[in-house]
């Protein structure tokens, strides 16, 4: 699969972003596939890649002690970006990563995509701006699963 400029532009993740902007990351995209049931992260492992899913599922976990209870936070499906720990010190992952079907999608270094953010601060600028939206979307959907999950604890007074 040949990762072009208007294959990234069409990603609602980049929508907008200025053309230099979008062949600084072509240049460093790859294309990457997990099988269904394989892990793409683990909670604590060094974060440096992030994905931008073309098709397929991933399933973000919190791990327990046990691997069948952990709790699921969100499915990340085409056209959504998964990993944001690697624009964030200490760059390790916070939640658990695993394809729940085959997944197609773009792959990219964080640590240099970090590196090329640190020398252009407008690239910086828009991918803080587009993974801050992310992070904040995933709060809330921890928030929303965390409520449905307190409510069968509540009684009614």
């Amino acid at each position: 699969m040949a990762i072009t400029t208007a294959t990234l532009a069409g990603q609602p993740f980049l929508k907008g972003l200025a053309t230099p902007h979008l062949q600084v990351l072509v240049d460093d995209a790859m294309p990457a596939e997990f099988k269904a049931g394989e892990t793409v992260f683990q909670e604590g492992a060094p974060a440096n890649r992030f994905y931008l899913i073309l098709n397929g599922k991933v399933e973000l976990r919190s791990p327990t002690d046990s691997e069948d209870a952990a709790i699921p936070i969100d499915v990340i499906e085409a056209g959504g970006v998964l990993g944001w720990s690697w624009l964030f010190p200490p760059y390790s992952w916070h939640f658990d990563a695993r394809a729940v079907t085959p997944v197609k999608a773009i792959f990219f270094y964080g640590t240099r995509l970090r590196e090329q953010c640190e020398a252009d601060h407008e690239l910086g600028y828009e991918m803080m701006k587009r993974v801050s939206a992310v992070v904040v979307e995933r709060l809330q959907t921890t928030r929303r699963r965390l409520a449905e999950q307190a409510k069968p604890l509540l009684l009614p007074i």
